[in-house]
């Protein structure tokens, strides 16, 4: 877990810099306020009801969590570094050292979490996932020049171009499932024309709605990567734990061990399909179609259509979730191959989903920014299929 936030901060978790902690403690703060919303009515009433006042609320309390959870994460990892050898001068009261620290420390946070806010109001993308992105990139370049010396002295060079071509169709493969969308075809009501007794039918707008393949994105691998961590956690304050079961349970706490990919794939599986069901809600599609006086053909309107989209979003999300098994499990099979550690963190996990995922997102942004102020001829041989034309989106006027 220490390695994986080290790579969303881009070295500075490591190097104890003063952006530590970096943007984590948002990103936490934003996902318990997004689960609030499916729990807590209140929390509910300001994500739908209250329109732009109830964001603003609902930013104003990630905020200040945020900075709650930044004094707690922040003790915890000064207590890391106090316990490093040589780490902490001895002349420095314990007082003077938490203090002025865990200052900084969150000042850090803060401002890189202004940052990103910044850069979303006024910049091109989301700014907290392009920060994200920045860190994980600033590291890719050090692990191909690693790879690559290590290929190199042991006269295996063809083989980092093997690695190389690997990647390439991971990251292809990544962006196909990312951009898949399942199109329901949907039909808005004919309206009639002209005067009566002499009016005709207008020809009904067609349409289509999309149900994408991975609803969940990254979610469900933060999620069971939390839930991995637990058992080592829990044995270090349990006693009369025998050693062969206190092996098996350290087991999983291995990241290339046979049986933590095992039990990793299987709780991205579920948590995908649980994550799918708390962020697409069937219902509110029905009823987002029934206001706008469109029917799915051949589907009653209701209920019907609502079991109809059920059921195709539990089929489409069987495979997103294999895939995202597999990318989750995907370093360690690296690494097995013989791939050092360093880069084979890159062949799959968090780290390549938000790579592409922020990628693709910020280039649908240009995209959109260039078509919406005339622009649109400097894209012409460039396009992004599936990104500018992506059907009908709940909420979305017609």
């Amino acid at each position: 877990m220490l390695g994986l936030i080290n790579i969303f901060t881009g070295g500075a978790f490591d190097n104890a810099a003063i952006l530590a902690l970096g943007v984590m403690p948002y990103i936490t703060a934003s996902i318990i306020v997004q689960l609030l919303g499916f729990a807590v009515p209140y929390f509910q009433r300001l994500q739908s009801k209250e329109g732009e006042s109830g964001r603003k609320k609902l930013n104003q309390i990630t905020r200040l969590l945020t900075i709650a959870i930044t004094l707690v994460q922040g003790g915890g990892y000064l207590q890391l570094v106090r316990n490093i050898p040589g780490a902490v001068s001895p002349n420095i009261p314990d007082s003077v050292f938490w203090f002025s620290n865990i200052i900084i420390i969150t000042a850090g946070t803060v401002f890189c979490m202004w940052l990103g806010e910044r850069i979303t109001d006024k910049g091109i993308g989301n700014g907290v996932s392009l920060i994200i992105q920045a860190g994980i990139i600033a590291r890719l370049p050090g692990a191909f020049a690693f790879e690559f010396q290590k290929l190199a002295g042991d006269n295996k060079l063809l083989l980092f171009f093997v690695e190389l071509a690997f990647f390439f169709v991971v990251v292809l493969l990544t962006v196909l499932v990312i951009q898949g969308v399942r199109r329901i075809p949907i039909q808005f009501a004919k309206r009639m024309v002209g005067r009566t007794g002499g009016s005709l039918p207008a020809a009904s707008a067609r349409d289509y709605l999309p149900l994408k393949v991975n609803s969940a994105g990254v979610m469900p691998i933060i999620f069971a990567q939390a839930l991995m961590f637990l058992p080592a956690t829990a044995v270090q304050y349990m006693t009369g734990v025998n050693e062969n079961a206190g092996s098996r349970i350290n087991a999983l706490n291995d990241i290339f061990s046979l049986w933590y990919n095992v039990v990793f794939f299987i709780l991205i599986v579920v948590f995908t399909y649980v994550y799918t069901a708390l962020m697409v809600s069937p219902t509110n599609y029905a009823d987002y179609l029934k206001r706008s006086n469109a029917f799915i053909p051949g589907v009653k309107p209701g209920e019907a259509t609502s079991e109809y989209i059920d059921n195709i979003m539990t089929r489409i999300t069987l495979p997103g979730s294999v895939f995202l098994g597999l990318i989750g499990i995907l370093p360690s099979i690296a690494a097995t191959f013989g791939v050092n550690q360093q880069f084979a963190l890159f062949f799959g996990g968090t780290t390549l989903l938000i790579m592409v995922g922020v990628a693709l997102d910020t280039l649908q942004v240009i995209e959109s920014y260039l078509v919406t102020s005339k622009y649109d001829g400097l894209i012409k041989s460039g396009r992004i299929q599936g990104r500018s034309s992506s059907g009908l989106q709940l909420g979305q006027p017609q």
